[in-house]
């Protein structure tokens, strides 16, 4: 007795590995098929077995326009069938896409966020003036506590005007200013009392709650 066994290494390699290689077969198989008619009706099971070996597709905006897609990709785009959308192309997939632009402020000072980036380009649109002058201090006070949130214990107010006049481009330059922006120790004063009261109201919620469970126990 005899048996054909057959080697993964000896077999062609999958285009789509998730779908198995029996659908892959049926695939090869639908494309040596001569009738149109019966093409057609082979290629629309193998979509409805797709669909079924794949059912979290069906979540997915146009999964049946994503299955019969696939069914072309692993027919390497040979099938000639009456699809219900638009046969798609192979030069259109492998297409690179487009690389994405990064945030201004992501290789700068990335520890302030974006929002300061926003409320800098704001304040360049603004005219000139007290209430321009007054939401740059505001925007550098900012900035100053963002930096000591970033674990630093202080910082000097040149530095963050130096950062300012970076992000802006060189349009906001109160490098030369005589105005002072608050005390380090009055933000990081801030933030521990902020700290402070949040493990004051989560220890009362504690109490409170074993509290209730002894009057359940009497």
């Amino acid at each position: 007795m005899t048996f054909d066994l057959e080697y993964n290494s000896e077999r062609p390699l999958m285009i789509i590995p998730e779908y198995g290689r029996h659908i892959q077969k049926l695939v090869d198989h639908c494309l040596e098929i001569e009738s149109k008619e019966e093409r057609d009706k082979m290629a629309r099971a193998i979509v409805d077995v797709m669909g079924n070996l794949q059912p979290h597709l069906r979540d997915v905006p146009d999964f049946k326009h994503k299955l019969w897609d696939q069914l072309y990709i692993m027919a390497d785009f040979k099938l000639e069938v009456d699809s219900p959308y638009p046969k798609p192309s192979k030069e259109e997939l492998q297409e690179k896409p487009e690389s994405l632009a990064y945030p201004k402020s992501a290789s700068r000072y990335r520890y302030y966020g974006n929002n300061i980036q926003t409320m800098i380009d704001i304040a360049l649109s603004w005219e000139d003036g007290e209430k321009k002058e007054a939401l740059i201090f505001t925007i550098a006070n900012h900035m100053k506590k963002c930096y000591l949130n970033w674990n630093k214990d202080t910082v000097d107010d040149v530095v963050i005007f130096k950062h300012l006049y970076d992000l802006s481009d060189g349009k906001i330059d109160i490098r030369e200013t005589d105005e002072t922006l608050s005390d380090s120790k009055n933000l990081l004063r801030k933030r521990n009392s902020q700290g402070q009261n949040t493990s004051k109201n989560s220890n009362h919620k504690k109490s409170h709650h074993n509290n209730q469970n002894k009057n359940r126990k009497r």
